[in-house]
């Protein structure tokens, strides 16, 4: 049996866990999850990760009405167009963490596939990761660019911002936020050293093996 309360503090606990670690910082990043009626729970605007209070959640229906809750976060408008083409999303991540948010502003990276796949866990975790062009805080053609790519990754990278990241669960959404911060890491701290990144074929390998889409 489904329980409200129970996901309101799982949001808060990974919103505490991910601002403990350094992966957000002051009130930045928020946190979405699908309820079975349709609505999600949605972290507020202008507040901490590491201080969220699980009654003060932003709840909305099916229709992405605010029906209760303090005022949801300015970039709920990410979270709905992940929703809007993932259907199996049942929670979203966004962060401007440091190492993702740093590459993200590197001039010559694939924008169709930004992080080399430097470890099975990426390309498990992750998969292809495009990189949105970058547009304005609140601009809403922000949310079309995450719109076209959503369908097919359930990962980006903004342009000098950030991630935002669907999983079919919230445990999910978090640990591939942090696989591909840790791939970030990796990849920066590999730059202007020959590296030997995962082959097609291996890459390839995995896709089948785990059924990667």
């Amino acid at each position: 049996m489904f329980d409200e309360t129970r996901l309101r503090d799982e949001i808060c606990r990974v919103g505490q866990s991910l601002f403990d670690r350094g992966l957000t910082a002051g009130s930045s990043g928020n946190i979405s999850a699908r309820l079975p009626d349709g609505g999600w729970l949605m972290t507020p605007t202008n507040v901490s990760l590491g201080a969220l209070d699980p009654r003060r959640l932003s709840l909305f229906d099916a229709a992405g009405k605010l029906v209760s809750g303090d005022a949801p976060t300015k970039e709920s408008f990410l979270h709905f167009a992940m929703y809007g083409e993932r259907k199996d999303a049942g929670a979203v991540v966004h962060l401007h963490s440091t190492h993702s948010t740093a590459v993200s502003i590197l001039r010559d990276v694939d924008p169709e596939d930004v992080l080399p796949a430097l470890t099975a866990y990426h390309v498990m975790r992750v998969g292809r990761l495009p990189l949105v062009p970058y547009f304005a805080p609140g601009d809403p053609d922000l949310a079309h660019a995450v719109r076209a790519l959503a369908s097919r990754h359930h990962a980006v990278l903004l342009a000098n911002h950030g991630p935002v990241v669907a999983g079919t669960t919230l445990a999910n959404a978090q640990y591939a936020a942090e696989e591909l911060e840790e791939t970030a890491k990796l990849f920066l701290l590999l730059q202007g050293h020959a590296i030997r990144p995962l082959s097609a074929e291996q890459v390839a390998e995995l896709r089948a093996r785990f059924k990667l889409s």
